[in-house]
């Protein structure tokens, strides 16, 4: 996937579709990195974020069914999508690597 550059709030969000699997629609994924980041996410910026995702090919969407409890609305639900999942592997792999080669003496001798 060369030259498709993935921003860190990018892969958090790309992670947690992939953690929510077929519940992934906005608010959801927003209370879901609130929680884990512990602190407030902006609905907005979420939303704009998977829309971009969705264009770089990286999710697909579709409708779920409407409820009663949404006004008979449907929820937008994200999935990840094969490019999706080899980006965030390869990311992963970057990360791990650079991981592995940091010296222990980088961080004062503690543990890494």
């Amino acid at each position: 996937m060369k030259g498709t550059q993935l921003g860190e709030f990018e892969e958090l969000i790309l992670l947690t579709i992939a953690l929510l699997y077929d519940d992934a629609y906005s608010v959801a994924v927003v209370e879901e990195l609130a929680q884990r980041l512990e602190r407030p996410m902006s609905l907005g910026a979420v939303h704009r974020t998977m829309q971009r995702l969705e264009e770089k090919g990286l999710v697909q969407s579709r409708f779920g069914e409407s409820t009663a409890e949404r006004g008979g609305r449907r929820k937008r639900l994200f999935t990840v999508t094969t490019a999706g999942e080899q980006i965030l592997q390869e990311a992963r792999k970057v990360r791990n690597d650079l991981w592995a080669g940091i010296s222990k003496a980088a961080f004062g001798g503690g543990v890494v």
